[in-house]
């Protein structure tokens, strides 16, 4: 097995690696500015900021699937420098049209909705990639490896995101976004590894190669629980996320500073999960610990509803922590998986069938979470999302992964199909 450190003496993963740091900053600072830039400067309602989220989402529900067939017909590399150029001229927008004293939620909803569809193509090329560019026995501290960028992000950009936001604007920090995407196109364009283009279909049709994936991720008896899992992770984690900015400036009357100080603490523990997770996988194997971490997940969520002004505050940090982690060595354990039992050539499709049911819940949970804030109250709507997030757990509790302490490797004469393997 390669280790995390040796990985990264492979020249073209260290160039993807970088790429996709500067890449994950991006996004993470999009997400801390944007909702503070509805709330304090555009004076958003609940809803309102709910709906960026939403916008920012949807475009799993209208591309996840394409994306995937798409992304199998074709080389991932030119994929992931054009969605990075466009992503950085959309933010680049941001901050002229405050300039110019034009700027509305109209734009934010629209900067933040095309960009989701070019980080939808990014995110299933970028997932369909790394098997392309090195061997089989590298994925998993690949993984790590990539995992580690979305930790290092995580806290660098929630607490560089909250004093940027408080020191140079909202708008401004968005228009910072334009920079990172910008850096990582080039990163991307110094990648030497030939990638070949993949053979293309004899009769090539989107609606059956889209059924292809669909078939083989429900049909397969460990990542079908896998999915329906991440989907109620990510229902009810985003009906939280939706709210939760409002809820700090409003109910608890923290500034941006103070926010991004305290998520940048709790998300420290992203950094550690992405050092042990290979670690964990080796001591309780990968299905017990994707177990484990799933119920911590849930657990996480529902202790941010007991977060309070002064020493209550430790809840928040504390939940933050431990959702960080258990985050972190779920998609870790998650990703190794997939592309350990995903044929070749069903990469692609694959990662944007599981992408698309769980990303796609995105969006609904979102503008769920504002409406039922709306209706029942900020602190409410966080507790009903923490408990539903723990029920989450049971898709894999009752599944084959209960029995299993690691995930059986394919068959290796088994000849590569469409059909999933069965589990004994």
């Amino acid at each position: 097995m390669t280790s995390g450190q040796g990985i990264l003496s492979h020249p073209d993963f260290r160039r993807l690696w970088t790429a996709d740091l500067l890449s994950q900053l991006g996004i993470r600072l999009g997400m801390t500015a944007a909702p503070l830039l509805a709330v304090i400067t555009l004076n958003a309602t609940t809803l309102q900021v709910s709906l960026l989220r939403t916008c920012e989402t949807a475009a799993w529900l209208l591309l996840g699937l394409f994306a995937g067939a798409w992304i199998d017909r074709m080389r991932c590399l030119p994929v992931l420098v054009i969605a990075d150029l466009g992503r950085a001229l959309l933010f680049g927008s941001i901050p002229v049209a405050a300039w110019f004293g034009v700027l509305t939620l109209t734009q934010l909803y629209v900067v933040l909705g095309v960009a989701g569809l070019l980080t939808v193509m990014f995110d299933v090329a970028h997932n369909a990639y790394p098997p392309r560019l090195l061997a089989p026995e590298q994925l998993l501290p690949a993984n790590a490896k990539l995992a580690g960028n979305h930790s290092i992000a995580a806290v660098v950009g929630a607490g560089a995101g909250g004093f940027l936001v408080q020191w140079l604007t909202a708008a401004v920090t968005l228009g910072l976004n334009a920079i990172t995407f910008l850096w990582s196109a080039l990163w991307l364009r110094s990648i030497r590894t030939p990638e070949p283009r993949p053979a293309p279909a004899e009769q090539p049709d989107l609606r059956r190669e889209i059924g292809e994936g669909l078939r083989y991720v429900f049909g397969h008896p460990l990542l079908r629980p896998i999915v329906l899992n991440t989907t109620t992770i990510m229902l009810f984690q985003a009906a939280s996320g939706a709210v939760m900015i409002v809820f700090l400036v409003r109910e608890i009357h923290l500034s941006p500073s103070t926010i991004g100080l305290l998520s940048m603490i709790g998300l420290l523990g992203a950094l550690v999960a992405s050092w042990f997770t290979e670690r964990l996988s080796a001591w309780l194997g990968d299905a017990r610990a994707l177990l484990i971490a799933s119920v911590g997940i849930g657990v996480a969520f529902t202790l941010q509803a007991l977060t309070g002004p002064g020493w209550q505050l430790v809840w928040y940090v504390a939940a933050t922590l431990l959702a960080a982690i258990c985050i972190i060595v779920a998609y870790i354990l998650q990703m190794s998986i997939r592309q350990r039992l995903c044929p070749p050539e069903l990469q692609g499709r694959v990662t944007a069938t599981m992408s698309f049911v769980s990303w796609g819940a995105a969006p609904i949970g979102s503008l769920l979470g504002g409406i039922t804030a709306t209706l029942l109250g900020l602190r409410p709507t966080l507790w009903l999302a923490g408990l539903s997030t723990l029920l989450g757990a049971a898709w894999l509790f009752f599944s084959p992964l209960r029995t299993l302490r690691t995930i059986p490797d394919p068959t290796p004469n088994q000849p590569a199909g469409l059909e999933p393997p069965a589990i004994p």
